[in-house]
């Protein structure tokens, strides 16, 4: 069996483990830019998401959230400076989860077809970047502080404009790298 059919069988090749690291790191980064508006903060982490499943397929981007979620649970302060199990029953805890199901989503979304799509895009990172966190992230932010789901949701619209902002971002950043690096792309090797 060759190498290449090896790695495909048995896990990533050395440049798809190198690809989530970076895009783990970038998430980490990203949550550090924080603005304390509750028990959920205003960050920058799904930028990071959405950047992920577009340029690295549903699979690796889905992949690089879960390696940053796993370093974090063995207690290394990549999210915002907090690690431990502790972040994993907090009010943010749904969102993070959010983040895996919505990486992969963007990446599948995105990715469909023989090129990127600037409204596809754009499209993928609202589903994935912004409903999907939401719809995981509300309700157990709302579970955790101990109000009813509405309230929690209401208290989320405070995120509406800036994820707005960050998806237009993300499709701008896209775009310019599908220019940038049509081969990669056209050719889904971001993918696995």
């Amino acid at each position: 069996m060759s190498r290449s059919t090896t790695d495909h069988i048995h896990g990533f090749d050395n440049r798809s483990l190198a690809r989530m690291a970076v895009f783990a790191a970038l998430i980490s980064a990203f949550s550090f830019i924080r603005v304390a508006v509750g028990p959920v903060p205003i960050t920058m982490e799904n930028l990071a998401v959405m950047l992920a499943g577009v340029v690295l397929g549903p699979w690796l981007a889905a992949c690089s959230v879960l390696l940053l979620l796993a370093l974090t649970a063995l207690g290394l302060p990549l999210l915002g400076g907090n690690g431990g199990l502790a972040v994993f029953v907090g009010p943010t805890a749904g969102y993070l989860l959010g983040f895996v199901v919505g990486a992969f989503l963007i990446g599948l979304i995105s990715n469909s077809g023989n090129r990127l799509n600037i409204w596809k895009t754009a499209c993928a990172c609202l589903i994935g970047g912004m409903l999907v966190p939401y719809g995981f992230g509300i309700p157990v932010t709302a579970l955790v502080v101990g109000q009813p789901v509405a309230t929690a949701a209401y208290s989320a619209l405070i995120f509406i404009p800036g994820d707005a902002i960050k998806i237009v971002v993300a499709t701008i950043i896209s775009s310019a790298l599908w220019k940038a690096y049509p081969a990669a792309f056209s050719r889904h090797m971001w993918q696995r």
